[in-house]
């Protein structure tokens, strides 16, 4: 039985799957296949890498540094997140990322981004995720708050844009059951874009792009209407935030960071226990 995982982005929400994949390495279940986007992605190549706490610590040990984020990055480089700094500076310096002990993983690894000239979403695997990291800096790269990433010959931005969720992707790759972790709680369903002078705007060369801003609620929604079928069904495992996360995308309270963390932790050792994971 192939089992995935499917990871959902959300900023510094993400410190939520951070913790509930920490909480898989620790109890020893290592799925066949990972595909996440955005900050999902950013959190699965260190679950994959085997490298437990990672991802807590790139989400955490530098919100206060400049360099990480913030208006002085937004100015100078035209993203509010320093993607040098956090795709170059970290992972081969300060935190260093196992790129040996992800590409030996025999588990799959799959990530998204969204092509704003066509507004397709572009899948990359294991053997694109090289030392550069440039697939994740795309898939990760907020729309108005980055700029695109030029990428074999595309122009990319944050694959949550029109594959949020990517699980009919993990299940067409031959996921025969799926964990979920989401990182809004149970129950939320997102509203229309209430920017949308403001991207028809920016991306008015991109007509494709304001297309997956203008549906993105609406694919997000049948999403988790498609994943309650499969809830229902045995064939998938939700994890999700019991309430409203009080973190926000874009978070620079640690305490709160660390709270949602042992959230995951837990909801992570709960999904362990139930057996929906036997023989793994």
């Amino acid at each position: 039985m192939k089992t995935g995982l499917v990871l959902e982005g959300g900023g510094l929400r993400g410190v939520f799957t951070a913790g509930v994949l920490d909480a898989f390495l620790d109890g020893n279940f290592h799925a066949d296949y990972v595909i996440g986007v955005s900050a999902g992605a950013a959190n699965g190549v260190s679950y994959v890498s085997g490298q437990r706490e990672r991802g807590l610590r790139t989400n955490t040990d530098y919100l206060h540094d400049p360099r990480y984020m913030g208006l002085r990055s937004l100015l100078l480089h035209r993203s509010l997140f320093g993607m040098d700094f956090i795709f170059h500076e970290i992972p081969q310096h300060l935190d260093p990322f196992d790129y040996q002990a992800f590409q030996e993983n025999l588990c799959e690894f799959w990530t998204g981004a969204i092509d704003i000239r066509t507004g397709e979403t572009v899948y990359f695997g294991k053997e694109e995720i090289g030392d550069d990291l440039e697939a994740l800096r795309a898939t990760t790269s907020l729309p108005l708050l980055s700029q695109p990433v030029a990428y074999r010959g595309r122009l990319l931005l944050d694959g949550g844009t029109a594959d949020p969720i990517p699980v009919r992707r993990a299940l067409a790759d031959g996921c025969d059951r799926v964990v979920v972790v989401l990182t809004r709680e149970r129950g939320y369903r997102k509203p229309a874009q209430s920017f949308r002078a403001v991207y028809r705007s920016a991306f008015r060369r991109y007509p494709a792009m304001i297309r997956a801003l203008d549906t993105r609620h609406r694919i997000y929604n049948d999403t988790l209407d498609f994943l309650a079928g499969l809830e229902c069904g045995g064939t998938a495992a939700v994890i999700a935030p019991a309430t409203p996360p009080q973190v926000r995308r874009i978070e620079r309270d640690r305490d709160k960071l660390l709270a949602l963390y042992q959230e995951g932790l837990e909801a992570g050792r709960a999904l362990l226990g139930s057996g929906f994971l036997r023989n793994y």
